[in-house]
Order: C-alpha cells, then structure tokens, then sequence
C-alpha cells in the first residue's frame, strides 16, 4: 500500500535544542519557504530517548514537539553502527560521546575492535532516520543508510561526531 505524503507548508519546530543541528535544518527547509523554530526556543522539554530504533527515537521526539508546540514537527536521530561491534554504538552514538567529545568515542570504538582482533577495513554505515509528526496524530518517516569504513586517526576538519574517521564507499576522503 502506497502512503500519501503531506506537503509541508508554513511554519514547523524542528525538535531539538542543538543549535548546529537547527542551523542544518534551516538551510535544508528555509529555502523552500518553510520557517523553521526549535523546541529549545520555545522551552520544550527534550524527551528521554527509549526507543530501540534511530527512527523509534526521531518519533518520540517529533511526536513531543508537536504536542508541546501544536504545529508540525520535524526531528532526526542518526548514529554510527560498527559491524565489528555488533552494530555498536548504533543508537547509543550520542552517549558514547560524553559531553559531546567525540574524539574519546572514536578512540574507544579503535580500541574495542582491536581488543576484539577485527581485521581491516572495518566497515561500518551511518544511519539517519527523519520524523514529521502532525498535531492531528498523522506521522512520517524516513530512513537513510551510508555504508562505507572506518580510518584512524581522524581526519579532516568539516562535519562532527564520527565523520573524521568515516569514509562513504567510493570514496577517497572521510565525511570530515
């Protein structure tokens, strides 16, 4: 069965306090005549992330910001999943990055697949799931994945998170 898409029109919340993250989302959408406010701007709580699932967690938390704000939200989740780790970090991407330092994550994920004597390249893939959820309960999502494999040490200045150790197939260079 096919599923109608809804047109976005007007004004949404993008469900996050993340000021980058906002940023990115407001060139994607502004563009297009969407204008874009954040669930931080408008004191809306951040939900506990349950969900067992990236996108699982991008409806808890586009589901919280429409009912918190009455309008359309739009939120993601994305991580890292290391095949020789089981697909660790995966969900828990974000968290392995105490306080948002990413350079002892990658260290740690280097270390974890060495003490597990996985042999080179180590692959790996991103996933980035998308959820727009409508104050009439109606909800959408997308979902993404980069396969590709891990490089150590980091490299490159762009991007965040684990992007200076990954490197997308066909490719030369990290997403950093």
């Amino acid at each position: 069965m096919t599923r109608a898409h809804r047109r976005l029109a007007g004004k949404i919340v993008a469900a996050t306090h993340n000021k980058g993250k906002l940023a990115e989302i407001r060139d994607l959408v502004e563009p297009r005549g969407i204008e874009v406010v954040s669930a931080g701007s408008l004191g809306l709580p951040e939900p506990e992330e349950t969900g067992d699932t990236f996108v699982a967690n991008a409806l808890i938390k586009a589901r919280a910001a429409t009912e918190g704000s009455g309008m359309i939200a739009l939120a993601d989740d994305s991580g890292l999943c290391v095949v020789g780790l089981d697909g660790a970090p995966g969900i828990y991407s974000a968290r392995w990055a105490k306080s948002g330092e990413f350079a002892p994550a990658m260290a740690r994920i280097v270390r974890e697949l060495e003490a597990r004597g996985a042999a080179k390249p180590w692959r790996a893939y991103f996933i980035s799931a998308l959820a727009l959820a409508w104050p009439d309960g109606h909800v959408e999502t997308f979902e993404g994945r980069v396969d590709g494999e891990l490089d150590y040490p980091p490299r490159g200045a762009a991007g965040f998170g684990y992007d200076p150790m990954f490197i997308p197939d066909g490719h030369l260079r990290t997403f950093g």
